[in-house]
């Protein structure tokens, strides 16, 4: 009775019917089933990308905090400086050439064991007593780092633009000794304006379009930093940290008190010493239209979930109507195949009707156009791995080499030196550092323009390399300061080459500024215990040396 009632229906009007239920029942399967699987997935993606993005801000600023840190504890171990009198000459030319190699520095100064400021860049706060602020009576203790705040003292005293927001420092201070006998505190305070520096510098303008942002957190989880002058309105909404499973490698959605609802992730600063960690938490996050938008997984499994249906389309059309055509039972089994992966079927068209070729012509065309799609999805896919690896790498060359002259800069410097260091205890070799820098840079800049003073740097950059050895490193570790690092080559010849190179850069005269002298300071591997840091210390100390004796010279410390 029931196949009579079919018989009355032609075939078009069957396969209709048949089709429409298996659609409908397809897309209640893909809703039901396959929605969560699909947003987890398309989260997953997101996420990773969220979770370097926030990794790589995260090292960037530990890093620079603790090189800071550093920095104010090699002032503070400069003893033969500090010997000449707290607020010497000497000691205001080291402070200056300090801030001046150090961007984003906007103060540093030092202070007597009672507070009063003896000496400090611009003459800013000189006379004044900090002996109630944080950083002189956690200084007098030993090196301190301390959390973002403003500048009580300081504030008032430097210029801002009109509108712009109170300025906000990260203070760094650390002991000054000398035989012994604690004399005062040095202390640096950065600008807190590097933070959005450091940021912008790690997200790509595409990163940016598609609504990426990143955020700083502090320790208590209130709101440090934020981009685009949402700083205000988050610290009004009270917004915290978000709690998000990051230790898992799993960001989550949250719903920020700005009112956007946002795929997060959320890293921990890693952690230097104990001196630098302060707690500080990156989350970087992006709104869920956008951060979904680019799920290369989507439409490959829908492509599978379509394949699916059509072999259990074709085996129900074979159980119910068991009438139609040799045709039909030809076209599942080819359907059955396409579904099993085998790329070399192929839907046959057959013509016993009208119905049944329009169906076989239809599906060979599906087939053929699902089964391009995956090829093109796995080929997408491996190009987006590859861009993926391509600008991790070009992530960490730009992190290690100087924008300005292309030469490395004071991270990938001391990344080399390092393992020169570790190269010459292993063999027994000598090591030189021949510590440059650009005799009245100041002047040139000051008289012919920024713009010039950058073309002199970086026809230095191209010259000095031209008379070392392939074996040896120059890097630019300041405004006009270079370091070339020689392996294999005692303190004779260090000043040798030293010479060398300052009579090379005399001859040749610069075409925006004509004579153009440099200082030099050589040191040299002491011992197999000698120190990185002090190695470079006493490079320093012999180039203040040939500053202080007229300039255009080498000394080397003895």
């Amino acid at each position: 009775m029931y196949l009579s009632m079919l018989a009355k229906y032609s075939l078009r009007t069957q396969i209709a019917l048949l089709f429409g239920a298996l659609v409908a029942a397809t897309v209640v399967l893909v809703a039901l089933g396959f929605g969560e699987w699909i947003q987890r997935d398309a989260q997953r993606e997101a996420g990773r990308a969220l979770q370097l993005i926030a990794g790589n801000a995260a090292r960037t600023l530990a890093d620079g905090l603790h090189e800071r840190a550093v920095q104010t504890r090699v002032l503070a171990d400069a003893e033969m400086v500090w010997r000449k009198g707290l607020g010497s000459p000497e000691v205001q030319n080291m402070l200056m050439r300090t801030q001046a190699r150090q961007q984003h520095t906007a103060w540093v100064g030092m202070a007597d064991t009672q507070g009063k400021v003896m000496a400090a860049t611009g003459g800013l706060l000189v006379g004044q007593s900090v002996a109630a602020r944080p950083w002189f009576q956690k200084g007098l203790e030993g090196p301190f780092v301390g959390d973002v705040q403003q500048a009580l003292l300081l504030g008032s005293l430097l210029e801002r633009p009109p509108g712009a927001e109170p300025a906000r420092f990260v203070d760094f201070s650390a002991p000054v000794r000398v035989d012994g006998r604690l004399v005062g505190v040095v202390g640096m305070h950065g600008s807190w304006e590097w933070t959005g520096d450091v940021i912008e510098s790690l997200i790509a303008l595409e990163a940016a379009r598609a609504g990426l942002e990143v955020f700083v957190f502090d320790r208590e989880g209130a709101p440090i930093y934020a981009p685009a002058k949402r700083m205000q309105a988050l610290s009004q909404a009270g917004q915290r940290a978000p709690a998000t499973n990051a230790a898992k490698g799993s960001p989550q959605v949250v719903d920020w008190l700005d009112g956007e609802r946002a795929l997060s992730a959320n890293v921990q600063l890693p952690t230097h010493n104990s001196v630098s960690n302060l707690g500080w938490q990156v989350v970087a996050r992006q709104p869920i239209a956008q951060a979904y938008a680019r799920s290369t997984g989507v439409v490959r499994r829908a492509l599978l979930v379509g394949l699916a249906a059509a072999g259990i389309a074709a085996l129900l059309s074979w159980l119910l109507a068991r009438r139609l055509s040799e045709d039909l039972q030809n076209l599942a089994r080819a359907a059955s195949n396409v579904n099993a992966g085998a790329h070399e079927a192929a839907i046959p068209l057959r013509g016993s009707s009208r119905e049944v070729f329009e169906l076989s012509s239809a599906m060979a065309h599906m087939t053929a156009r699902m089964l391009q799609a995956n090829d093109e999805m796995e080929e997408q896919v491996r190009l987006r791995t590859q861009q993926l690896e391509q600008a991790n790498q070009e992530l960490d060359r730009q992190a290690r080499t100087d924008a300005l002259t292309g030469l490395l800069n004071r991270r990938g410097f001391e990344a080399q030196i390092g393992f020169a260091l570790a190269l010459a205890a292993r063999n027994l070799q000598p090591l030189s550092v021949v510590t440059l820098d650009v005799d009245h840079f100041k002047r040139i800049n000051d008289r012919y323009g920024h713009a010039v003073g950058d073309a002199v740097l970086q026809r230095l950059a191209r010259l000095l390399p031209e008379h070392l050895r392939a074996s040896d490193i120059v890097a630019r570790v300041g405004g006009e300061e270079f370091v070339a690092l020689l392996p294999s080559t005692d303190t004779a010849g260090a000043m040798k080459v030293a010479q060398a190179l300052l009579d090379a850069v005399a001859a040749a005269a610069d075409p925006d500024v004509g004579e153009l002298t440099l200082s030099a300071g050589v040191a040299s591997l002491r011992n197999l215990q000698d120190s990185r840091a002090a190695l470079l210390q006493r490079s320093d100390e012999a180039l203040y040396t040939a500053k202080q004796a007229g300039r255009n010279r080498v000394c080397m410390t003895p």
